[in-house]
């Protein structure tokens, strides 16, 4: 139920902040609350993706089908498994002047009824500071 947009712009090209989006790997290193990131390549652009993240005490993985496209500069993933009874986000890089706007959109609902009380603000809560954590990374990679 709940969506939410974000936008930033940066001085970086999109094809930089496509590579950063796309280097999952390296999440549990600038990403917070997450600790872990298993990646497998399904096919051509598409991966399966389990991340762990923490909050707290509480720690939970999910496996999330991420389709990496290079020519609409966009990364497309949508959960497979875990707490959500959907989670579907976008990442779109557009070139703006000598940068790129970056827009992420993120659609999600927690298949608990009583713990998406709680979680749901949380959890969209915590995006923006996701936000500024890859803007914050780009400027490391890339200043």
């Amino acid at each position: 139920m709940p969506r939410i947009e974000f936008s930033r712009n940066v001085i970086f090209r999109p094809e930089q902040m496509l590579a950063l989006v796309a280097d999952m790997k390296s999440y549990p290193g600038f990403v917070p609350n997450c600790t872990g990131m298993e990646i497998n390549r399904e096919n051509g652009n598409t991966q399966l993706a389990r991340m762990e993240i923490n909050f707290g005490p509480v720690s939970q993985s999910y496996t999330s089908r991420v389709f990496i496209d290079p020519k609409e500069l966009s990364v497309h993933s949508k959960a497979l498994d875990g707490p959500f009874s959907y989670l579907d986000s976008k990442w779109t890089f557009v070139p703006n002047g000598q940068g790129t706007r970056v827009e992420l959109l993120i659609d999600f609902e927690i298949a608990n009824p009583l713990i998406a009380a709680i979680a749901e603000p949380a959890f969209a809560a915590k995006q923006n500071e996701i936000m500024d954590a890859f803007m914050d990374e780009a400027k490391k990679r890339y200043s």
